[in-house]
């Protein structure tokens, strides 16, 4: 049964993690959706497919912009001149608020950054609002995201370093599966352990405070292990998933591939979300 309060939710974008969100959210809100790549979008049950980018606009109360950094700046000049009413939320890696304010003034921005958990509602969600957005708006981008998982308040300098361990995190364990041949089904207490430790330490070092980093590696390792249990996916396909070309989870699997430690990734995943940022 969908909400009262019946927004219709836009998605400019379907890729992973736009389908992702689409599925978990469709029975709550009216959905739709554009992806230039037709293909993505040929298959989808319950979600309104738009003809274009402004068609999607002009129907949508709530805009998702699920798109890659590298395609930012074409969605936002596209669609700035139908915006300036709607809600966004940026899903974007790296991308400030700030950033998007410069193309749609006044425009009220919500910065979420999900991570793969969002395929089986248990992501881990940090959230922040631009300086347009008001507490209303935050409310509702708890409200949606909660039925993705998790929702965490912060500021919006603490977006990258989340970004770098919840996003990017759970590559780090894909990628210590497919190494050690990690059973999805049987992960033993110990290892489990080893991994929570390790994305810990990696919270702390981008800038989290101790208990901030126990429960953002607990959950982000709780939520992959659980991922790929019940999807059966392997690990190395798991990967392919989470990283994108160019981005923060590909800097940090680098690190890994040069034998380079969990923190290293994570700071390397932190400083590749401060460069996709930086076109402010």
């Amino acid at each position: 049964m969908r909400d009262k309060n019946n927004k219709v939710i836009g998605i400019i974008g379907f890729g992973n993690m736009g389908q992702a969100i689409a599925e978990r959210i469709k029975i709550h809100y009216q959905v739709i959706i554009f992806d230039k790549d037709k293909g993505k979008t040929s298959n989808v049950s319950g979600i309104r497919i738009a003809k274009d980018n402004i068609d999607l606009v002009k129907t949508a109360d709530v805009l998702i912009l699920a798109v890659k950094p590298q395609d930012f700046d074409a969605v936002l000049n596209e669609i700035k001149n139908y915006a300036k009413d709607k809600l966004i939320i940026s899903i974007a890696a790296g991308i400030t608020t700030r950033y998007i304010e410069k193309f749609i003034r006044e425009v009220r921005i919500i910065r979420a950054m999900p991570n793969i958990g969002v395929r089986i509602g248990e992501s881990e969600t940090s959230l922040c609002k631009g300086k347009n957005a008001q507490d209303i708006d935050l409310d509702f981008a708890k409200e949606l995201f909660n039925y993705l998982g998790k929702t965490r308040v912060m500021k919006e300098e603490m977006i990258n370093a989340a970004t770098a361990i919840s996003g990017t995190g759970p590559a780090l364990i894909f990628s210590y599966m497919d190494v050690k041949k990690i059973d999805p089904l049987n992960v033993p207490e110990q290892i489990e352990k080893e991994y929570i430790k390790r994305l810990k330490e990696a919270a702390e070092k981008v800038g989290f405070d101790t208990q901030t980093a126990i429960e953002l590696a607990g959950s982000t390792t709780a939520s992959s292990i659980h991922l790929a249990a019940v999807t059966g996916v392997s690990p190395a396909e798991l990967i392919k998933q989470v990283a994108s070309k160019g981005g923060t989870t590909e800097a940090a699997l680098e690190i890994l591939a040069r034998g380079g430690s969990w923190v290293e990734a994570a700071e390397a995943a932190l400083k590749r979300a401060e460069e996709l940022g930086k076109k402010e």
